[in-house]
């Protein structure tokens, strides 16, 4: 039996963590097969050594050596197959060194990291899935941004809007089509094609094209016009699996419902706004002041200001009574020309 031979052996009889985290890069390699085959092995998600297990995965995930972080990622994947949602106490830390460490590895990497990430939405860690991809956008090589994009248009295309919600994506679009890199925005402009299959095209134009420049606007425009709705998820979370085997088990006779993953989801434009609290930058504006002078250009300018803040698509919740008691003192006001169109929006504050 050769030294490396011997020390491989050896090594089984030691703990999971000091197997992972071994010196000897094939001690580790050697530990992540037999962490996989373990898991692949387990058949119930209560198993202790799942909550055991999940520890170790933020490092081993990050190894500095391409193989075994490759090996590292398959038993990851075999953990969160065998896993339920109470694994999800480690996705937040085992997302961010995925993202930090595997998105620029090999396109077989890349690919196992993104099979991760949609492992942890099936087990509902959605927020944690979304909170690494808005860190892995704002990485300096694109080669790491592409694929966090991508895993957002697949998580929501098989899950679906319910599950992966598009306000989140919204969000860091914009940032995405500025991006220097041709192959970035390609990607962005299919996420945004998908969210108009889910939320439908005027909707996304209407939260999107606010916080775009000009050019990307016109650019966009003519990607949406062929944009069509009425998409339904083709894959469903892990406790809906669950659900539908102890169906079979039960032996439930009569026509199968439709679930609720499968309903197209109706979208309230409103609900994929942020509240803006108006109310704060009114405080700081000459507002207060000019409501209450003698000339009235001055009380225009004071609702003018009013109006501008108010004409957000949704305003934070706050204490309005002051600014409501101001404005019914103003009627006489409203029969000016100058003053009709700016009450139509501040008097329904």
């Amino acid at each position: 039996m050769s030294e490396e031979e011997k020390l491989l052996k050896n090594a089984k009889k030691l703990p999971w963590e000091d197997r992972l985290l071994h010196k000897n890069w094939k001690v580790r390699n050697d530990a992540n097969i037999d962490l996989a085959a373990l898991c692949d092995s387990i058949t119930d998600p209560k198993d202790h050594r799942i909550r055991e297990l999940g520890r170790f995965f933020k490092k081993t995930v990050a190894d500095s050596n391409a193989p075994v972080q490759d090996k590292a990622l398959d038993a990851l994947i075999a953990y969160l197959k065998a896993a339920d949602s109470d694994a999800g106490r480690y996705a937040k830390e085992v997302c961010d060194a995925i993202v930090a460490k595997c998105l620029t590895g090999r396109p077989k990497t890349v690919e196992k990291a993104q099979m991760v990430f949609m492992l942890w939405v099936e087990l509902e860690a959605v927020d944690a899935f979304l909170d690494a991809m808005e860190k892995a956008i704002k990485n300096k090589v694109a080669k790491a941004v592409v694929p966090a994009i991508d895993v957002m248009f697949q998580a929501l295309s098989e899950f679906g809007s319910k599950i992966v919600p598009p306000k989140r994506i919204l969000k860091m679009l914009p940032e995405l089509f500025d991006h220097q890199d041709q192959n970035v925005r390609t990607s962005s402009k299919g996420l945004t094609l998908e969210l108009c299959r889910w939320i439908g095209r005027d909707a996304v134009k209407s939260i999107l094209f606010e916080k775009m420049r000009d050019t990307m606007k016109k650019e966009l425009e003519a990607e949406l016009v062929n944009a069509s709705g009425g998409a339904k998820p083709t894959r469903k979370i892990r406790s809906e699996q669950d659900k539908e085997v102890e169906a079979e088990v039960v032996g439930s006779a009569g026509p199968c419902k439709e679930s609720a993953a499968e309903i197209p989801q109706e979208i309230d434009e409103y609900e994929l706004v942020d509240p803006v609290d108006i109310l704060t930058p009114l405080e700081k504006s000459r507002f207060w002041k000019d409501v209450k002078a003698s000339k009235w250009i001055e009380r225009k300018n004071a609702v003018e200001e009013l109006n501008k803040l108010a004409s957000t698509k949704r305003i934070a919740p706050g204490d309005f009574v002051e600014v409501s008691r101001t404005l019914k003192k103003m009627d006489k006001d409203v029969e000016n020309d100058g003053f009709q169109k700016l009450f139509v929006v501040t008097r329904k504050l």
